[in-house]
């Protein structure tokens, strides 16, 4: 259910007048920029940040969707190796990545 208040603002049956919600859907600003910077920064901190190995697993796990036991088979080793090597590798990305915007 969608009701139009006398000052403008739009609501749902889960919002009210001057909810901070509608207000965000109404005056948030488009991020694309920022988001454009952090996937830049993001790809050269794969390259530079993460040892070979941290770089194959998270390719194969989030760019070609491998399961961690589908990377460990095909890596020959043990899907916990996997999941930890993985972890690392998110850390470090985080680590170079938290000041980039």
């Amino acid at each position: 259910m969608k009701s139009t208040a006398s000052d403008g603002f739009s609501t749902r049956s889960s919002e009210w007048v001057g909810d901070m919600t509608v207000w965000l859907r109404e005056n948030g600003g488009d991020n694309g920029d920022r988001l454009a910077r952090l996937r830049r920064q993001l790809h050269l901190a794969r390259q530079r940040e993460l040892t070979p190995r941290q770089r194959q697993f998270l390719e194969r796990y989030f760019d070609d969707g491998l399961t961690m036991r589908e990377i460990a088979e095909e890596a020959g080793v043990d899907p916990s190796t996997v999941s930890r090597t993985l972890h690392r590798a998110k850390e470090r990305l985080r680590r170079a990545l938290q000041y980039a915007l």
